[in-house]
């Protein structure tokens, strides 16, 4: 009985330590600048993540603040079973007055961006404005990113 037991444990754990061989690794890349009022957005934070749905959690691939002229650089990766879905969320104050709060916009990678491996084959490059008001902030869909690979 307790060979048995200890068998199952034992496969237990060894199940528990390969379910990452069930995915694969895929990785993103993004740079860009922001502005805010037409100057550079300096100390603004940045994440990429994998977009995920249901009881999984999004996972975080990259972090960092833009430099004093607005840009930043990005790269990450994960493993997943399916196409990662890369997203750029941005952390700001811009035009906000006394808000306390940053707000958060999100920009989705398009899957075109999308690498095997660690080490991303793309770089998505994107410069959005960042605002305050809801009239200017663009919702997803309207969101442009500009460029192209390198």
């Amino acid at each position: 009985m307790l060979s048995t037991t200890l068998l199952l444990a034992a496969a237990a754990a060894l199940a528990v330590q390969n379910v990452s061989a069930i995915g694969f690794d895929q990785s993103a890349a993004v740079v860009g600048t922001l502005m805010c009022q037409g100057r550079p957005a300096g100390n603004v934070k940045v994440k990429l993540y994998d977009d995920d749905t249901g009881p999984d959690l999004d996972d975080l691939m990259a972090e960092g603040t833009t430099d004093s002229q607005g840009r930043f650089s990005l790269s990450g990766w994960t493993d997943e079973t399916l196409t990662i879905d890369p997203k750029v969320n941005i952390y700001h104050d811009c035009d906000d007055g006394i808000m306390p709060c940053q707000r958060r916009i999100t920009i989705f990678v398009p899957s075109s961006y999308v690498s095997s491996g660690k080490n991303p084959t793309k770089v998505r490059h994107t410069t959005p404005a960042l605002s305050s008001s809801p009239a200017s902030s663009p919702a997803r869909s309207e969101i442009v990113l500009t460029g192209g690979n390198n």
